[in-house]
Parts: C-alpha cells; structure tokens; sequence
C-alpha cells in the first residue's frame, strides 16, 4: 500500500519522491530534506526543539580510507530551517570510544568538551548534548522529536505501561534522564534487550525513531506519532470533560482584545524590571479551552514536563486574579491589585532556586514570570525579543496540549523541580547562553514611527530594526502601508514590526495604533511624530484649509499621538522617548511659508513643553530639524518642491543641489541620515537628556539656536 498525504490523519506527510529522487546518493541531502519537512509541522516538533541525523561513509582527509561519518543537527539550530552549515560532523568510532574514558553520571559534563577531539568537518557547528543519543544508536537515520501526541502519553503517570500496549513492544522506554552520555548508553540498553524495536519513549521528554534511509525513518516517524495522536482523540472526554470542564465563558474575541491591549502595558512593566522586554498574546482555542478550565488550578502550578518547554516558558505561568470583565481603566488600582502576585510569584522562583541550586550554579536569573494567564481573555508572553516571547507561547501551547492528553489517558506528570533545576542552570545550558550575541542598543524597546510606510519614516523604522527594535509601521496609506509590511517581512522576518493604518488627526485611529502596538509587543517605548506635509505659498494665496490641514496634521497629529503614547508609557512605567521631526523651518524666516514654518514653530516649542512636563515620568522628549530631505519624500509631493523652486528663482531640478550648496558642509541630507539622528537619541548615549534639538541640515548657520 502506497503512502500519501491522506494515510494520515493527525500529521501532515509531505515526502515529495521528486523532490528527493533528486538528491539521491547523497546522505547528507537527503538528511537535511527530511529535517525541513519534519520542521515544517509543528505536530511534530516544536521550534528549535529535537534533532535529527545520518550516518554514511566518507572519505577520512587523514587516512584516505572510508570511514563511517555521523551528521547531526548542531547546538541551537532548527530542524525546519535546517542546511549543512547548521550540522555537526563527527567521526562515529571515535564518538563510541569515548565510552572508554566516561567516568560516570557525575562527570557528564566534561563529555562535551570531549566531543571537539571527535570532529570530521571542521566547518562543523557545535555538537549538541544529544550527540551520543543519536551516535550509539546502529541505525543510517535518526528522528528525535518532541511531539505534543507523544510526550502527553511521556508525561503520564501509566506512560510506560501505555507505551507497551499501545505498540505491542515496538516502542521501546526509557525513563526520565537529563540529556547527556548517560543517556545515549541508556537508549542503546533499550536497544539491546528489545531488538527489532522501531522507537524509544523518552519518559517526560519526547521519542526517537529511525530508519535504515532517509525516508523509512521519516515514514516511521509520522506513523508513531499518528498512533499515538489517534489513542489521544479516541480518549478525550471519556474520564470526564477535557480539564475538569469549562469552568468560566470567554470574552468575545474583540473584547479579549481590548482588554489585553489595556492590559499588556501593565504587565510588561512589571515584567521589564530588571530589562525591557517584549510581549506577545495570543487567545488561541486550545489556549482559552484550558485557562478556562476547571484543572487550570491545579495543572498551573505542576509546570512542564519537556525540557524544551520550561528552558523557554519557565517553571510554571503566572495567573491573574482578574475577573475577564474587570475594569482596567483604573491604573494606579489594578496595579495594586496585581503587585503582591508578582512578588508572590518572584519569591516562589527565588525559593526554587535557593533550595534546587548547587555549589556551581550560576547566578540566579530574571524572576520575573514569562507566561501569564487571563482567565476568559488569553495568555501573554513576555522576553527578550518578539520572537522569544511569541515561541514562548508556543511552547507552552504545547504544555498544554501534553497536560490535555496525559489527562485524558492517565494523570499527568511534570518534572520534580530538582530535575528541573538541573536543566535550567546546567552549565552547560549556560554556557550556551553566554555565547549567544549581545543584545542590540534597542533590543527589548518598542517603536512607532508616524509615516513609516516611505520617506524619512521608513528609513527611521528600518534604523530601529536593524538596533534591534520592534516597529509599528502606519501610514493613512494602507497600500503604501501594505508594501511596506512585506518588504519589512522580506528583510527583517514577521517578528520585526505590526502594521496600522492612522491618520495622526484621528483619535480613534490612533488609540488603534496603540493596541495593536500593545498587543503585538506589550506596549511602546519610543514614539517618532514624523507624519507631516508641506505647503508653500504667499500670504496672499495661503488659504484658511491649508493653514487648518498644517496645523491639524503638524501640530495636532504631534500632539494628540504623544499624548496616546503618554498613557501607554506611564502604564508601563519604564520611561520613553519621544522625538519629534520639525524642521529649520521653525527657526528660520523664509518667504511663502508662513503656515509651514509657524506650524513647525509650534511643534518644536510643543515639544519643549512635553519634556517640561514628562521628565518626572522618565519620558524624554527631544526633536530633530531635518531640511530638503528630498529623496523618497512625501513633502516634496503636491506643488511644494514647485513652491520653494519658483520662492528661489530656480527650476525644480536644481533643488537638491540649491540646498546644498547653501549649507555650510555642502551636502545633501538623506533619510538615513535622519534615522541616524534620531537613534543617537534613543541608542543609550544620550539618556539622560531631554528638551535637546538636533539640527540634520548640513549646516544652516540661520538655523543656529539663538
């Protein structure tokens, strides 16, 4: 019987024979296809979590002679986003030998190192710790996942005795053990007492399968794990209602999500007191089914059974005493409400690590919690970054598929918090996370810029990302808007920015902007009012419509967006910056700009009394006064580079050279270096001023401040 995407219900099977056909004799290839197309199902694996590998006969460099070469998934990468340059190759005898000098459980980490002096390809990634799992097992491929179906049945209580008759035997088990040496020579006992098995059980961990080619073991593996999913469906609801019932009715998807954007800011403040963080929320079905629930009271505090499930969401969430319809519109109160639940939940971490911690262990980290549960409404994340925060969520989405299963054939089980501990702070995992690149100037910070869509406005929120910001792109545009959504995708992934269409003279439009800014990422940090437009004629021809569209877009748009952003920054109470791009125009006296240059006044002198008034909120307030930024710019759009070419007696095609060569350094000013700019402000060398005004200009002595 031929195998195809209908053979299976519960996993997808996207084995194309073309595909692979094409990378037939080559090992390796055909490795890393199959990896991709594991990865590419989050059923299967979770992100960055398993490994995959090969082994096959290569050419020794030293000897000439063919030997046989073990592939395998280096440290910290992905299996679906897998190439070569993200596996480790190893010679595979001389990984067995290493049998030969281990000196026991309680030396495993020194193995590691150990692994270096086994390296054939030394382009190799760094090997994992899972390295001797894979090596001292006999088979060419090797699959070890972390599928929600089978560590739910890992993580029950009658697990093994589930295993056994679930699979007649041909699964084999093999109780709890951290990663490591101990491991990999346990998995080969298992081997060795039950030969002709298919699979290894992992008890709390996950499942190992393999095949003798690249496509057996992968055929394997999606037939393990469909079994495994089908027992779990033919037994939801026959204990009981899934989690004890329903125990309150969710909020309608719109309410749950104004109440996470009122709520999101508050939060990441408690969570950003030791650094800033960056949030994610999700209200998924499989997430409300369980923060619902009757068991959430119970299952909560158990925490996660996978090691790849607490290393990214911690020991176990933080929920919220908080009625799905509570009024949050009272700040100062709803933070009094949730203060002693952080504390209470800092405490409980600093007690597991205090009575789990060894004499090596190393220093206590955040205390704060990841994962945070809004009965009726959804589930936060909050982290370093959007992509650790959004996976976060991920993760524990797959906690709780685990609990849903395990409680449905058994009881569940979570990891002893000894064994816990060992695995968060093993110093080896520590290790890996000192090797990890420095955070960015602006990782952990939050930015809308206004315009973002093209112009100086884009160049700002492209700046941003590149220092390691989240962004907010908006524009009245939406296609303009749309465009540079998906270029922003393209060049910097979907966990850089979110989208809003605003006009900064609407407040409805704006308060959007703020909760999709709140409920992308937790909140802002850093506003840039840089929307604008320009006109350009004598007093004479200056119509009342012109000077109220200035006014409004100019000053009313700076003012009503910061005064949005204000209340975002004080729920968060982590401070800001607020920058706001006028122009020399408002120091500067020049002819057919009477609307345009008093309108840029008032925006700069508004600018000076926001930083009057929200220093004591930490909040900063500085401006940056660009001139003739030409290149990609709206202003110069709608009869304006006409206006001031004909105010200067020249053509429109002698602009940028005209402005030029006025300015003191004779050269013309670019977007970027706006964007430039506007980072030195908000970049950490410059935090602890405010009320400043940095001229971009290239040196308009009229536009010195007097």
């Amino acid at each position: 019987m031929s195998i195809t995407k209908n053979s299976f219900k519960h996993v997808s099977y996207l084995w194309d024979d073309a595909e692979a056909a094409k990378l037939a004799g080559d090992e390796v290839a055909l490795l890393i296809y199959r990896s991709n197309m594991l990865g590419a199902d989050l059923r299967l694996t979770n992100y960055g979590g398993g490994n995959t590998s090969c082994k096959a006969m290569a050419k020794d460099p030293l000897t000439g002679k063919e030997t046989e070469i073990m592939w395998i998934k280096g440290s910290g990468g992905d299996i679906g986003t897998l190439k070569k340059s993200g596996l480790a190759a190893l010679y595979v005898d001389r990984l067995r030998s290493l049998k030969n000098v281990y000196r026991g459980i309680d030396h495993e980490d020194e193995m590691v190192e150990l692994f270096n002096h086994c390296i054939y390809d030394l382009a190799s990634k760094a090997p994992s710790i899972d390295t001797p799992l894979h090596g001292f097992l006999p088979f060419k491929h090797i699959d070890h996942l972390h599928p929600d179906a089978a560590i739910a049945i890992a993580a029950a209580k009658d697990g093994e005795k589930i295993t056994q008759e679930l699979f007649n035997g041909a699964i084999g088990w093999v109780p709890w053990q951290k990663p490591g040496f101990d491991l990999g020579l346990q998995l080969k006992e298992c081997l060795d007492k039950n030969p002709g098995i298919k699979g290894i059980m992992l008890g709390s961990h996950g499942l190992f399968t393999w095949g003798d080619t690249a496509y057996e073991s992968y055929v394997n593996t999606l037939e393990v794990v469909e079994k495994c999913a089908e027992y779990l469906e033919q037994n939801y609801g026959k204990k009981g209602p899934v989690f004890g019932g329903q125990k309150i009715q969710s909020l309608i998807k719109a309410e749950r999500h104004k109440k996470a954007a009122e709520l999101a800011p508050i939060l990441r403040g408690f969570c950003s007191s030791e650094r800033s963080m960056i949030g994610h929320f999700t209200d998924d079905d499989r997430v409300l089914e369980y923060i619902n629930s009757n068991d959430l009271e119970r299952l909560a505090p158990m925490g996660t059974s996978c090691p790849d499930h607490f290393l990214r969401t911690k020991i176990s969430p933080l929920v919220l005493d908080l009625a799905k319809d509570e009024d949050l519109s009272d700040v100062s109160a709803i933070k009094a409400k949730l203060a002693p639940a952080f504390e209470a939940y800092r405490k409980m971490y600093a007690d597991y690590y205090n009575t789990c911690k060894h004499d090596n262990s190393p220093s206590i980290r955040d205390a704060n919690p990841v994962i945070i549960i809004y009965p009726g409404v959804g589930m936060f994340s909050f982290s370093k970054d959007k992509q650790t925060a959004r996976v976060a969520a991920e993760f524990y989405t797959n906690a709780i598929n685990v609990m849903k299963g395990s409680e449905a054939v058994s009881e569940y089980t979570s990891l002893p918090r000894q064994e816990a501990f060992n695995i968060e702070y093993w110093l080896l995992e520590e290790a890996k996370l000192q090797r990890m690149p420095k955070p960015k100037a602006l990782s952990g910070r939050v930015a809308m810029i206004t315009g973002s869509a093209g112009g100086i406005g884009k160049a700002i929120a492209r700046k941003f990302v590149e220092e390691g910001a989240c962004v907010i792109l908006n524009d009245m545009n939406a296609e303009r808007l749309a465009e540079a959504g998906e270029e922003f995708k393209k060049d910097f992934g979907k966990d850089s920015y979110a989208t809003a269409t605003m006009d900064v003279t609407d407040q409805n439009q704006i308060e959007e902007a703020m909760n999709i800014a709140a409920v992308s990422f937790g909140g802002v940090d850093i506003i840039v009012n840089n929307a604008g437009l320009s006109i350009s004629k004598t007093i004479e021809d200056h119509a009342q419509k012109d000077w109220d569209l200035l006014y409004d877009v100019l000053v009313k748009g700076q003012f009503l967006v910061t005064q949005a952003a204000t209340n975002v920054m004080k729920k968060q109470d982590i401070g800001g910056d607020i920058i706001n791009i006028v122009s020399k125009n408002a120091l500067v006296s020049g002819p057919n700009n009477a609307g345009y240059g008093s309108a840029k006044a008032a925006q700069l002198h508004l600018s000076r009394l926001n930083a009057a008034e929200l220093g004591a909120a930490g909040i900063r307030v500085n401006v940056v006064n660009p001139d003739a930024v030409i290149s990609d710019s709206n202003i110069w759009a709608g009869g304006w580079a006409e206006g001031r070419a004909k105010a200067y007696g020249i053509t429109v095609a002698e602009l940028p050279a005209y402005y030029a060569k006025r300015t003191l350094l004779n050269k013309i000013i670019l977007p970027v270096d706006i964007a430039n700019a506007c980072f030195a402000f908000t970049g950490g060398l410059l935090s602890k001023s405010t009320g400043n005004m940095l001229n971009v200009d290239g040196g308009v002595a009229m536009a010195f401040p007097r």
